[in-house]
């Protein structure tokens, strides 16, 4: 018989991802300062001493959730590209790559859509602390786009942004419609890749 903390594991680190579950949806939904660890705790059903068998403050919590929004993406994206042989057209791995963020984003993760919509409303610190894993990200983004010849005076660090900042803002305005996420993401491939100006 195994003995009780073997025993009491498997229930902790289901409660453990019950908070953060919990805490992800709040922070897409309500923002960060909206969310207090009594709104979260009452959301898991339960008291808000308890939370603090799994995390020392609100900031640890929010962290974890950063963290795992980006690991997420990153996680998807890379599972997408990186088996694609390397002869693969930089433009096909791009429609690829964008595919996979946008799914992540916008079907699969609380987690990824809370790392966008409060990042830049979390402490300092906490940002700090996450700068590394997202630079990495975008790292793997600027390989991409730098395998294609972009015309002169064009700054890939520049295209990069813009190009995050448009698949992240689709957050804002998309809702299940006429328009699929597959619409969203081979539009976008279009508009960066070919322009939309009729030649």
């Amino acid at each position: 018989m195994a003995p009780p903390a073997a025993r009491s594991l498997p229930a902790a680190a289901e409660s453990r991802k019950v908070i953060l579950d919990t805490a992800a949806r709040l922070f897409r939904e309500e923002g960060y300062a909206a969310v207090s660890l009594r709104d979260l705790a009452a959301a898991c059903g339960m008291k808000a001493g308890s939370l603090y068998y799994h995390f020392a403050s609100k900031d640890e919590i929010v962290a974890e959730v950063l963290r795992i929004g980006v690991e997420r993406a990153f996680e998807e994206v890379s599972r997408a590209v990186d088996p694609l042989p390397k002869k693969t057209a930089p433009a096909e791995v791009f429609r690829v790559a964008v595919h996979a963020h946008l799914r992540t984003l916008l079907e699969l993760h609380d987690y990824t859509s809370a790392n966008i919509r409060i990042f830049g409303q979390v402490p300092p610190a906490v940002r700090a602390a996450h700068i590394e894993l997202r630079d990495a990200y975008e790292r793997k983004w600027s390989d991409m786009l730098n395998r294609f010849p972009l015309a002169a005076g064009i700054d890939p660090r520049l295209v990069r942004f813009f190009l995050i900042g448009a698949m992240n803002s689709t957050l804002e305005w998309f809702h299940t419609g006429p328009a699929t996420v597959d619409d969203i993401a081979e539009q976008l491939t279009q508009v960066f890749v070919r322009g939309f100006v009729k030649p």
